[in-house]
């Protein structure tokens, strides 16, 4: 099965099911008037049509897609038909394997895939480990002076930080930090980014500037034999793959590299400041997996992994995920024409009560129970599913439960302010400051 197929392929039955309900033009010209998020009208259009329902934004369909079923029967079983056709991030990432499409995208993710199983995580554990080490030992610090710390900027730095261990060897100095920053100022400013490519680019290109010196700096070390501390990393899997894969020039080599800052640290950084804000909320959350078993016991790794899902399930890492429809077909019953725009849409699928029992509440337990889930995989998906499913998962999940290992148990937050509301890029992130002083 090929995962990009071109528009033109045909190897099925047409389709043949009823028209997809479609949502009046009022509404969407009442989000436009009305400036509010994109996820505002999503939210509309499937509480007044469905799980599967239409609406125009331009001049061809668009189809929102929550629904478990069909969510598995485009992302999983029939991604040749829904194709993704490029990448919000294309401009920072350029042709990393995030946004390749088609043969290359193939090529690009067979080389990185063994990297990201079980088995290739035991490279980065250590190095991870390390990173969380440090980050406790700072929270130490700003424990015994009192000092408030910004939670996002600190789990931005302890992210930044396994990744760059596991990619260059070397731990994450405060120059390349500063520079690194650029990453997140690039990724935050997409949404607000002119339409015109070129314009685009020159909004940014101090930022993607300062990201392609760093990144050259990297690659020209990692080619002069500078191993770090914790030996090769990821990146030298690129410059190695260069001998026999001449696609791997200095450019895709710093495509991927970025590529695998941006997937490996503003996920995870997200993720785990929610997670904070969270447990400010449902304090006894924090204290029911601390009881789950002692310091080290799978007992209580399971309790605090429940609690980075349980954040994943309102906050996914891929809170939308764009597809398009390259030829005809029926899902779930309903006829969607080739041409057609797909949105599939992990936050609305992961709080949809039918699902989720009371899905605004935070609840951990929904993860430790045999019943407490839906069982469909559909249901639950916040780093997609099939064949571009994220490649990071594994690496995601081990670097959020080692270092809630290392900080849980010894700290908690207080938080001085909290956002009041989200804001809706690449990632579902607080829309806001996150200050906050630690309570022994």
């Amino acid at each position: 099965m090929n995962p990009e197929a071109s528009p033109g392929s045909r190897s099925h039955i047409p389709a043949t099911g009823r028209p997809v309900p479609e949502a009046e033009p009022g509404l969407v010209q009442r989000w436009h008037s009305g400036g509010g998020e994109l996820v505002e009208l999503l939210s509309q259009v499937r509480e007044r049509f469905g799980s599967i329902a239409a609406f125009r934004l331009g001049p061809a369909p668009t189809v929102l897609v929550t629904d478990p079923q069909a969510v598995q029967h485009v992302l999983a079983r029939h991604p040749e038909r829904y194709v993704k056709r490029s990448h919000r991030a294309r401009l920072l990432i350029g042709g990393g394997v995030l946004a390749a499409t088609g043969a290359a995208w193939k090529r690009q993710r067979r080389l990185l895939q063994s990297q990201f199983t079980a088995t290739g995580m035991r490279r980065y554990e250590q190095r991870i480990t390390e990173a969380a080490r440090t980050t406790a030992g700072r929270w130490d610090g700003y424990a015994r002076t009192g000092q408030t710390l910004d939670v996002e900027r600190e789990m931005r730095r302890f992210a930044l930080d396994a990744i760059w261990r596991s990619l260059t060897g070397h731990p994450l100095d405060d120059g390349t930090e500063r520079e690194l920053a650029a990453v997140a100022a690039v990724a935050a400013a997409l949404p607000t980014l002119p339409a015109d490519v070129t314009d685009a680019q020159d909004a940014v290109a101090a930022d993607l500037a300062r990201i392609d010196a760093v990144a050259r700096h990297a690659i020209e070390a990692a080619r002069g034999g500078a191993v770090g501390p914790d030996g090769p990393g990821l990146l030298q899997v690129l410059i190695d793959a260069t001998d026999e894969r001449p696609e791997y020039t200095d450019r895709l080599i710093r495509d991927e590299l970025v590529t695998l800052l941006v997937a490996g640290h503003e996920t995870t950084a997200t993720t785990l400041t929610w997670l904070y804000l969270l447990l400010d909320q449902y304090p006894a959350a924090r204290e029911q997996a601390l009881a789950a078993g002692d310091e080290g016991s799978p007992q209580r790794r399971q309790a605090i992994q429940a609690l980075v899902h349980e954040t994943l399930r309102l906050y996914p890492s891929a809170w939308i995920l764009p597809r398009h429809a390259t030829e005809d077909d029926t899902l779930a019953g309903y006829t969607v024409e080739a041409g057609t725009d797909i949105l599939i849409c992990p936050y609305l699928t992961h709080r949809d009560p039918e699902l989720w029992p009371d899905p605004e509440h935070f609840d951990a337990r929904r993860f430790l129970t045999p019943d407490g889930r839906p069982g469909h995989p559909g249901a639950y998906f916040p780093f997609g599913i099939g064949p571009r499913a994220c490649l990071g998962l594994q690496f995601a999940l081990r670097e959020s439960t080692i270092l809630l290992e290392h900080l849980l148990p010894v700290h908690t937050l207080a938080f001085a302010s909290t956002p009041t509301k989200a804001a809706y890029g690449i990632t579902v992130r607080p829309d806001g400051p996150t200050p906050a002083t630690l309570t022994p």
